[in-house]
This record gives structure tokens, sequence and C-alpha cells, in this order.
């Protein structure tokens, strides 16, 4: 009698462990980890995307969890350095036993991390990176996107470049971080310009700098100093070296609109550049903050009842949808909550929405959910909301020139 009561108890505990566990984490937690720049000169890029992904997660837990547990991260500082990210992951995946990597930062450390997450056969999930090395056709299992790619994001700008600012392909020059990251946004803008009709590769003006660092002097010299004069300028790189060649272009009187894309880390970059900000244009990969979306708004509670002295951004925003695509995966998946389920849940959601304003989709074939472009504006220190016929304005401007 005390033998079957004893088995009814081991087969009940062994059902409430499978629930619970995210393969071998603690019955009661469900855990997910990091990898980000928590400190350096990348620093507000990984705080950003570690807030919206903590705010989602206490927002879950406080309306009781998912599965009856509570979600946990584990975050890791790799200080956007790639030599970093390798022992991050692997601390992660073997000996955190996390149920999955979510909201890794950056291209060149995706590079290292998404190869470590597939030999383990752990999910590495929206990372804040729209590089094409995690968008493979077919698909990889392992790895699943939440953000619109580099090249939908570069592409979005130089279709309005030449359509509403009337700009030739050859009048659109790059400044780029010298890695995986700039290579990406590079080859994605260059794909676009070639649907335009660019025919020479090599009449398009690159300028480039090393990662870590603000030495983009050089690259400003080979733009600025260019025999065809760019009208326009689209910059992948990280908020500190940004802000400084925007600044040292409007030194120097380079008359050129600029543009960033998203990782830039929009409100960081109006911070570090000051007022030579105005008029820069950033690409978004979530709807406005402040907007009329209901995720607006959830977030906007999420973050204040998170941490009430917290700002939300772009980058927290993203964070916080990407968690929240995830949650939906986790409270949908088969009883047995493993690594592989998850993966299987995330794929059966098949066309659904998350109050963004646009649809999201997920499949077996389709491991990118979003492919919205939002473009806002600096203008005062603040990020606006816009669209693509602010280009019209300045097209407008540079005419009345004498």
């Amino acid at each position: 009698m005390i033998a079957a009561k004893l088995i009814a108890l081991s087969a009940l505990l062994t059902t409430l462990s499978a629930t619970a566990r995210a393969d071998d984490s603690p019955v009661g937690k469900i855990v997910l980890g990091i990898s980000a720049p928590l400190t350096g000169p990348a620093a507000d890029l990984g705080l950003n995307m570690k807030l919206g992904i903590e705010a989602a997660f206490a927002e879950a837990n406080h309306s009781g969890g998912v599965r009856g547990c509570r979600l946990e991260l584990i975050a890791l500082d790799d200080g956007y350095e790639p030599a970093r990210t390798g022992p991050n992951m692997h601390t992660l995946i073997e000996h955190d036993k996390v149920l999955a990597v979510i909201g890794n930062v950056g291209t060149p450390t995706a590079v290292v991390a998404a190869p470590i997450a597939v030999e383990g056969k752990t999910l590495f999930y929206g990372a804040f990176t729209g590089a094409g090395l995690l968008r493979k056709t077919p698909p990889e299992r392992y790895i699943i996107n939440f953000r619109a790619s580099y090249a939908e994001e570069t592409g979005a700008m130089v279709d309005a470049l030449i359509t509403n600012g009337k700009l030739k392909p050859e009048e659109i020059a790059f400044f780029t971080q010298r890695d995986a990251y700039g290579d990406a946004g590079f080859s994605g803008g260059l794909a676009a310009l070639k649907r335009h009709g660019l025919i020479n590769d090599t009449a398009i003006i690159h300028g480039r700098y090393e990662r870590n660092t603000v030495a983009v002097e050089e690259a400003l010299a080979d733009i600025a100093g260019a025999q065809t004069h760019p009208r326009a300028v689209i910059m992948v790189g990280a908020y500190a070296p940004c802000a400084k060649f925007i600044q040292l272009a409007r030194d120097v009187n380079l008359d050129a609109t600029l543009l960033n894309v998203s990782f830039v880390g929009a409100a960081s970059l109006a911070n570090a550049a000051g007022t030579a900000g105005d008029g820069v244009i950033v690409t978004q990969v979530v709807p406005p903050i402040g907007g009329d979306t209901p995720a607006a708004g959830e977030f906007a509670r999420a973050i204040t009842a998170f941490d009430p002295s917290a700002h939300g951004t772009y980058g927290a925003f993203e964070g916080y949808l990407a968690a929240k695509v995830l949650i939906k995966a986790i409270a949908t998946a088969p009883v047995d909550l493993t690594r592989e389920s998850l993966i299987d849940s995330l794929e059966s959601l098949g066309t659904f929405n998350i109050n963004m304003g646009n649809t999201l989709t997920l499949s077996k074939e389709s491991h990118q959910a979003s492919h919205t472009v939002w473009p806002t504006v600096i203008r005062g220190g603040r990020i606006e909301s816009c669209d693509w016929t602010i280009l019209n304005q300045h097209q407008n401007a540079d005419a009345e020139k004498p």
C-alpha cells in the first residue's frame, strides 16, 4: 500500500516537473538567458533589451506566471565582444540549462552565438540584429527572429530616398561598422540600389570604422571628399561612433540626409549627438512609442510597473514585444515543455497579432515574425514618428537653395 502511494506520488511529481521545467531548470521556474553588452560603449543597447524582456516577464509573473511558473532571465555581459559571447553561451546552455536564449545583442556576437545554440540544440530567439546570417532559406530550426531584417530597413531607406527624395543611386553613400553588422547593412542597401538600376558597385561611396571605437574621421573624409557629392548617408553602426560622425559631418557642412538603422538605438543616438542630431532619420522595427497601437500602451504600463524610473525606448519595446511572442509560445506548448517543444510551439503560431498594428507569422517555413519598418526622426532630442514624405521636404529644401 505504501509502495503504491509512493509510486503515485512519484508519478505526480514527474508530471509537475514536466509541466514546469525548462529542460533541467528548477520546478516552478522557466529560465531564459541573454548575452548582451551590459557595460562598455554599446551598453545602452543591451540594458534596454534586457529591460524590455524583464518588463514582459514581470508582467506575466504578476498575472500568475506562465503554466503556473515564474519566468526568470539570466543576463550575462559580453561587452559587444564576440570573444566574450562564446563562453557566455556555453554557460547559459550547459551550466544554467536555460530553456532558450532570447534577445542577444549584435551581429558580430551572433556570428559566434548562433552556431553554439544550434550545436546545443537550444532556441536562439529574438536576437537584436537584422543580419542575414540568422535568416537562411530554408530556416535553421534553432534560430527564430522577431524583427525585420537590415536588408528590409536599408531597402526601405533606399526606396524612399529614390522615390520620395528623387536621388540617384550613386548619390547615396554608406557609413558602416567594419564587421559582420556593417557588412549586413551595406549588402542589403546595395541590393536595394541594384533594384533601382545601380550597375557599378564601386560607384557607391563607403566609409568604415572599427567596432567599439569612435575613430570615424577617416570614414568621414572618404565620404565628404568623394568625387561624387553624396546627398544621403545610410549609417550602420553603434550610437557613439554614429553620433560623432553626425557631429563632425555638421562641422564640415556635409549637406546630406543622414539615416540610421534601428540597431543604433535612437534615444542613445539623440542623447550622444546633441543638437547635431536634429533631422536624422532612424528606422524602427516596432511601432511608435507613445503611438495609438494597443501594444504601445501595454508597453508603457509594463515598464512603469517594473521600474518607475525607467524610460521606454525602442530597444526596450523590441525586447518587450519579442518576449510577449515567446511567452505566447510557452503558454501554448505541449504539457512537456522542453527546448524542442518550444520551437514546435513557435512554429505552430501561424498568423497572429500582439496589438502592434501589423500581422505576424511564424511557421516551419517562416522564422521571422515581423517584416514591418517604421521611420522616425530626431527633433529637439526627441524621437518622433514620421513617414517617408519627410524626404519630399528635404528635396524641396534642396531645390530652393541658390
